[in-house]
């Protein structure tokens, strides 16, 4: 990156693209210029092998142009062929891979993937990166060549390297958003949206404005409160992680904001409460909404904040910890997350999902999910909740 500034006007355009999908390219453009690359296209699936792989989502831009030839050329024709696919689900999350890393040197020279990458979409020297998303999902980000002959220095790949949380947080916040129905909203219309808790802050981290649902939140008092127009996690640790994210999030002024995501427990066994910090840009991109400065999404994740533990486990025949680890991936926390909101080893919580596998002859966790899902306003006092179902 050129420098500082550079960075923070990057940060700034990705922030945008969080909310609203069409301002993907702009910030395309100012990433492509900073680094002095062809462009990068942003791939998000889901499914466990190599069968169920599914993209739920490919954009490939150039300059700041969207290509919606090369993303119906690739997901129509060469997505089945694309020998990086397998790979790249089971490569280090963060590393980043050249092209030589993903394809064998035979591929090179062979793979139609491959040569339809190098002649028509400037990605002969591309380097790939593979990220974590939601509920299990991945995220796959390829940026395609330089444009001079310097190659892939230290510096660019440092730039990189630099910006992968936030494109993280950026597709995780784009699909809360879009299972509430409200991704690509104007600030003020989110405040109308009620799968979704929206607050509003200024620059000062004070609260501006909250939705019906983040009232109810603060109102009910046992994960977030407000006290003086400020607003606090009730978990000393969570609040720690919450100013954290708000000072981040609000730094001095002439300073960009950086995002980010964390999870606070909930009583009573109820799956945590997932919460994102977006910086906003301000008066230049939504002159309307000023002074908002930063927003709080609290997306209520499709149905599962209805499932009840003690439903799952007497009808579905799981165990407590097993129980409380379905409700919590059905909720769009990944493992990852979900280890670190119940205490448990990463290790650990994929072996409750295999085990859980197993119990229902499944292979695939989105199977898993909607199993659970299944189960929303099931009361686990019920006889209801008492039969047994699978195999």
């Amino acid at each position: 990156m050129k420098d500082e500034a550079t960075f923070d006007r990057i940060l700034a355009s990705l922030h945008e693209a969080a909310l609203d999908p069409a301002r993907w390219p702009g910030f395309s453009a100012a990433f492509d210029e900073a680094l002095g690359v062809r462009g990068h296209s942003l791939m998000f699936g889901d499914g466990e092998s190599d069968e169920e792989a599914q993209i739920r989502f490919l954009w490939t831009c150039e300059r700041g142009e969207r290509r919606p030839d090369l993303e119906r050329l690739y997901f129509g024709t060469y997505y089945p062929l694309d020998e990086r696919v397998p790979r790249l689900r089971r490569a280090p999350v963060g590393r980043l891979l050249h092209n030589t890393e993903v394809w064998t040197e035979q591929e090179l020279k062979t793979s139609p993937v491959y040569q339809v990458f190098r002649n028509h979409a400037n990605c002969a020297d591309a380097v790939n990166v593979r990220l974590d998303g939601p509920c299990g999902s991945r995220i796959s980000w390829m940026v395609h060549d330089p444009i001079d002959r310097d190659g892939w220095s230290s510096a660019r790949l440092d730039s990189i390297r630099l910006l992968l949380p936030h494109i993280r947080h950026t597709v995780r916040v784009q699909v809360a958003l879009a299972k509430a129905g409200t991704l690509g909203m104007m600030l003020e219309n989110l405040l109308d949206a009620t799968a979704v808790g929206v607050i509003h802050l200024d620059g000062r981290a004070r609260i501006v404005a909250a939705n019906d649902r983040a009232r109810s939140l603060l109102q009910t008092g046992d994960v977030l409160f407000d006290t003086g127009g400020c607003l606090f996690a009730r978990a000393p640790a969570a609040n720690t992680n919450l100013q954290t994210l708000l000072a981040r999030a609000l730094p001095p002024f002439g300073t960009q904001g950086t995002g980010g995501t964390m999870t606070a427990k909930r009583p009573s066994g109820l799956p945590p409460l997932v919460l994102h910090v977006i910086p906003v840009a301000g008066g230049s991109t939504e002159p309307g909404a000023w002074p908002v400065a930063a927003l709080v999404l609290l997306p209520d994740t499709a149905h599962a904040t209805d499932v009840d533990i003690a439903a799952v486990a007497q009808t579905l025949r799981f165990t407590r910890a097993e129980s409380q680890v379905a409700v919590l991936l059905a909720r769009g926390l990944s493992v990852r997350e979900v280890a670190a909101a119940t205490g448990r080893r990463v290790s650990t919580v994929r072996s409750h999902i295999k085990h859980m596998y197993a119990k229902h002859g499944l292979t695939r966790q989105a199977d898993l999910v909607r199993l659970v899902h299944a189960l929303a306003g099931v009361d686990g006092n019920s006889p209801g909740a008492l039969y047994s179902a699978g195999p």
